[in-house]
């Protein structure tokens, strides 16, 4: 280890890409830690990021390893980044392994259009998505839904979106989870979530949400890019938002009442944060319920804001959807628990895998990926940071052994908001940007500066570690022309 580095423990290095927390690390750690990174990437990485990593692996029923992946940074008690597993039976359910904005996720949006179709306009049809597509703190949506309406937007996700014309049947095809969790529970979403997510449907939101236009710069791997729809100098759109103020709501709500569960059942937790109850008991089950009510709301609020954002383009190219060509290519969800069957010493077990920052991973073949990509795999969405790249990977069969079929979902913040305002100013950052040929439009500079691109790891470092461990595969790298910030 470099004397430089900030870590004070002494790892155990399983390859260039994996180093382990070794059991002992922390006391009632029943598995050890295991950080997907590279040296580089190790030196980057925060103390606290590393204590998380320890505290989660006290947990009771936790599977093989507590997880970071190379973006993780400090977090709410699981670090952002973190992956980890709870038998079904002998496990827990924890809040803090989701995050409160609960599935937040990326949308991918190929097109027939060329970068030189776009690039001469990029100003003013970023301008028309700021104006048709809500955002910023506190945004509110043209769309009203009553109480029913919700309702059923938390049982029937992107289902509800479709049959109510945001966007047509195909796009469910090609969501994760067909945009739709089973098992929602509205009668434990509060009265508070509801206000807050019922003037919110269609709306981006702000801190790292984002719309942008892209341009396919290079292409990996061609049999799979093929499969996706993709090619070298496409425009592509990317969407990269989750629940809004229902779904942090909703984590909040829930936080107090696993708070007290965790007491009444004897949980020993070396965080508070960590807050959770055994997966059978109702304070749970009642959680995880809620939280698909919230997984739900966001892939409506995603599916919305695609099909306002293909009306944009549609009026300004005068072409309709087919001759646009903009299909969904896939939709992924990060910050989210799930019940998955998965093989652990060469035994098949349900466990609750828990994604906080993390995206899922699935290998060729899988009966949960759309059946267009069967051959490849489950395409990953790994967004860049505003002016640097976004991939597009497929998972692998490696990624079911190696980290529960999970990979990394962004670059990763080496710098707090607070800090990047203080160090950076919006209006040069966009001037730069430009520069670059890259065209922001925020709802004010400050936004700009915290998303800097300097604020984050290097997305092109962070998808090399997944890309060479065989957790996910490179398909295809997106360059940004245009960003709509919240």
């Amino acid at each position: 280890m470099s004397e430089n580095n900030s870590i004070s423990v002494q790892l155990n290095k399983i390859n260039d890409n994996t180093w382990e927390v070794p059991q002992g690390y922390r006391p009632g750690m029943r598995v050890p830690g295991r950080l997907f990174l590279s040296f580089p990437l190790l030196e980057m990485l925060e103390q606290g990021t590393l204590d998380q990593v320890a505290n989660v692996a006290t947990l009771p029923g936790i599977q093989k390893y507590s997880m970071a992946m190379p973006d993780a940074h400090l977090g709410y008690g699981f670090p952002i980044g973190g992956v980890a597993a709870f038998d079904r039976e002998e496990g827990v359910i924890s809040p803090g392994g989701v995050g409160f904005d609960i599935n937040c996720g990326v949308r991918l949006i190929r097109s027939n259009l060329l970068e030189s179709d776009v690039r001469p306009y990029i100003k003013d049809i970023l301008e028309k998505l700021f104006h048709a597509i809500p955002s910023g703190v506190g945004s509110k949506s043209r769309l009203r839904v009553n109480d029913d309406q919700l309702d059923d937007i938390f049982i029937n996700g992107s289902n509800w979106a479709v049959e109510n014309g945001y966007g047509i049947p195909e796009d469910i095809e090609k969501c994760e989870s067909q945009g739709m969790m089973e098992g929602a529970l509205v009668k434990q979403v509060s009265t508070k979530a509801r206000q807050r997510g019922r003037p919110q449907l269609g709306t981006l939101g702000s801190g790292n949400h984002f719309l942008e236009i892209q341009y396919v710069a290079e292409v990996y791997d061609r049999k799979a890019a093929d499969a996706f729809g993709l090619y070298e100098g496409q425009v592509t759109c990317m969407i990269h938002c989750g629940s809004r103020g229902a779904g942090h709501q909703i984590c909040t709500d829930h936080l107090r009442n696993l708070t007290q569960a965790a007491q009444k059942y004897n949980i020993y937790l070396p965080d508070k944060q960590l807050a959770c109850a055994p997966t059978d008991s109702s304070e749970a089950q009642n959680y995880f319920g809620a939280m698909v009510c919230a997984a739900n709301y966001a892939w409506v609020n995603r599916q919305i804001i695609m099909h306002w954002a293909r009306g944009v383009f549609q009026d300004f190219f005068k072409q309709d959807i087919d001759e646009l060509g903009m299909n969904l290519v896939y939709d992924v969800a990060h910050n989210v628990a799930k019940l998955e069957e998965h093989r652990i010493e060469n035994k098949k077990k349900e466990i609750y895998v828990h994604r906080k920052g993390a995206t899922r991973a699935f290998p060729p073949m899988h009966p949960d990926i759309p059946q267009a990509y069967r051959k490849v795999g489950q395409p990953v969405l790994i967004p860049g940071s505003m002016g640097t790249a976004s991939y597009v990977l497929h998972g692998t069969y490696d990624s079911m052994d190696i980290s529960f079929g999970s990979a990394c979902h962004g670059a990763g913040r080496v710098m707090s908001r607070a800090h990047a305002k203080h160090e950076f100013r919006g209006e040069q950052i966009q001037r730069e940007l430009s520069e670059k040929g890259i065209s922001v439009r925020a709802t004010q500079p400050a936004l700009i500066a915290e998303e800097a691109p300097e604020v984050y790891k290097s997305s092109s470092d962070v998808v090399d570690v997944v890309h060479n461990l065989g957790i996910a595969r490179k398909v295809a790298r997106l360059m940004p022309i245009g960003v709509v910030k919240g």
